[in-house]
């Protein structure tokens, strides 16, 4: 009797500790090869270099597969997140090609990432429902309850696998705060600080399918921490499957460095980052790669093989024997998967009759360059500001670096170009601020930081910024008086109080003008031949 006393007391101790005895020892060695892609971003199709695309990708899955199959082994396909924005094809079909694309191929899993919040939640819910395997994420909650799966079990050979789900932080102010209302961003290391020694009663491998980004050394800057400050502080992580900040990850032993384009050989082995007992992945952006990481995991141990970055028909330019540039492969090509071709090229006729009609001209380059644009004022910055403040009828306009996705090239100027640029689908809004109210406004403008989304372009207004203040401000040759009205015009992203600018929409002079920003675009390259020279930076602005 007293024996079965002490046995029930020990089971319920257990049960108030959550005692486990964890998964079990594993007899021999299991191979296990997980396979993973990031900022997918729309490219469900080739581009014009006959270059990435859904169906070569799953052609190269596919041979992985059965390559792993045949030596004994197991897969996993991953994905960091942010399929959606970045192609008019997939934008303006609400990614449909592009989830169920990834559901043919056999995705497991994958990270919720920001941009799957660019539209309202419901369209969120019917891409859930074509994608049709996980999008998980522990850290996004609604009236204190997480309001996706925070992570799924999985098994292969035996060996039980959790991944874990985590989405950056950075989330609502880098997508239109009215997609998010109600939603709460904690912090993924708080997230898996709580759930990784749970996951680790229950599995022999914990994984973390993360869109917070990869940032060297821990040194994330304006952006919220990634994935080697939580390597950092969480234990007990094997893998991070990382996206967000759209870089490969891949250490050259010989380089002693991380990764350059203008050194690594796509294809070739390298390693992925080490932090903590953590490995740390991510295979750049636009399906360019298919990472793969081969495991053995031997009595408690989980080893790396061998790493790649596999392109995906990725090119290089070499001289012809006629002396002429061409472009050629760096691996064997990949051969289109006919039944992913058959799936996607209803949704790419689709996309192509719309976008393929020329609106406009223009005479040079409009420089919309990522890296160019987050640090500098461009061109393309200056003409979306101007070309908001004409529609608007205000005194200036000022857009967000963040909201700039593409170049415009030189020459006849199709749909398809502007929403590569604007493929959001903001509004158009504009509000009357006091002289007083609008330096408060620029002064938080002119301190948003070079290297983030956040980083403003201004037409209509002189400045002179020192130290991240407006030490002068005039508009039309006068300077702004605190006294007098100023029309300010913007998109809706951050009058919603996006990038962390402050919220307007609550401003009795606040006004949505229900117009969306690419056809506003639009609408100007209708009437006018864009004249580059109109929209040189200049001296506008002057940072001290």
């Amino acid at each position: 009797m007293r024996r079965l006393k002490v046995s029930f007391y020990i089971a319920a101790a257990c049960v108030l500790a959550s005692c486990a005895t964890g998964p079990g020892q594993l007899p021999g060695t299991v191979k296990l090869t997980v396979l993973h892609t990031n900022d997918h971003h729309g490219r469900f199709w080739k581009n014009n270099n006959d270059e990435g695309g859904l169906a070569a990708r799953k052609t190269l899955v596919d041979s992985v597969r059965a390559e792993v199959r045949a030596e004994g082994g197991h897969t996993l396909l991953l994905d960091g997140g942010d399929v959606n924005t970045g192609i008019p094809e997939s934008d303006t079909q609400d990614a449909e090609p592009d989830f169920k694309g990834m559901k043919l191929m056999g995705y497991d899993a994958m990270a919720l990432g920001n941009h799957e919040f660019d539209k309202p939640l419901p369209i969120l819910a019917r891409q859930m429902k074509w994608a049709g395997f996980p999008m998980i994420s522990a850290n996004i909650y609604k009236d204190g309850q997480r309001l996706y799966k925070p992570y799924e079990m999985f098994e292969r050979g035996g060996l039980k696998i959790a991944v874990l789900g985590l989405t950056t932080d950075d989330t609502k102010k880098m997508t239109d705060p009215a997609n998010t209302v109600g939603l709460e961003f904690r912090k993924p290391a708080d997230e898996a600080a709580t759930l990784v020694p749970k996951l680790r009663r229950r599995a022999h491998v914990v994984i973390a399918a993360t869109h917070m980004g990869h940032y060297t050394n821990g040194k994330s800057g304006v952006n919220a921490p990634g994935d080697v400050e939580m390597a950092r502080q969480v234990k007990g992580i094997d893998l991070i499957v990382g996206g967000h900040s759209q870089n490969p990850v891949c250490m050259l032993e010989q380089l002693g460095a991380s990764f350059r384009n203008d050194a690594y050989v796509p294809g070739t082995a390298c390693a992925p980052d080490r932090q903590n007992g953590t490995w740390i992945v991510q295979a750049h952006e636009w399906g360019k790669y298919v990472g793969r990481a081969d495991f053995e995991y031997t009595n408690g141990q989980f080893k790396l093989v061998k790493y790649a970055l596999l392109p995906v028909n990725l090119k290089r330019p070499i001289k012809g024997a006629d002396g002429k540039d061409t472009k050629q492969t760096y691996m064997p090509e990949i051969k289109e998967d006919s039944a992913m071709l058959a799936l996607l090229q209803p949704f790419q006729d689709n996309g192509r009759a719309a976008l393929d009609v020329v609106v406009g001209e223009s005479d040079g380059v409009l420089d919309g360059n990522r890296d160019n644009i987050r640090s500098r004022p461009t061109n393309m910055g200056v003409f979306i500001a101007s070309v908001m403040m004409q529609k608007a009828g205000a005194d200036l306009g000022l857009m967000n670096a963040g909201g700039v996705r593409e170049s415009m090239p030189a020459g006849k100027l199709t749909y398809k170009d502007v929403l590569k640029v604007q493929p959001f689908g903001n509004m158009l809004s504009h509000v009357t601020l006091s002289g007083a109210e609008l330096m408060a406004y620029l002064n938080v403008a002119a301190k948003m930081t070079a290297g983030s989304g956040a980083f403003a372009h201004f037409a209509g207004v002189i400045l002179v910024i020192e130290g991240g203040t407006v030490k002068s401000a005039s508009i039309k040759g006068a300077p702004i008086d605190p006294a007098k009205s100023y029309r300010l015009a913007l998109n809706s992203f951050q009058a919603n109080g996006g990038d962390g600018y402050p919220k307007l929409t609550d401003h009795p002079g606040y006004v949505n003008t229900g117009f969306v920003d690419a056809d506003v675009m639009r609408e100007y390259l209708g009437k006018n031949n864009i004249r580059t020279a109109n929209f040189a930076p200049g001296d506008a602005v002057v940072r001290r």
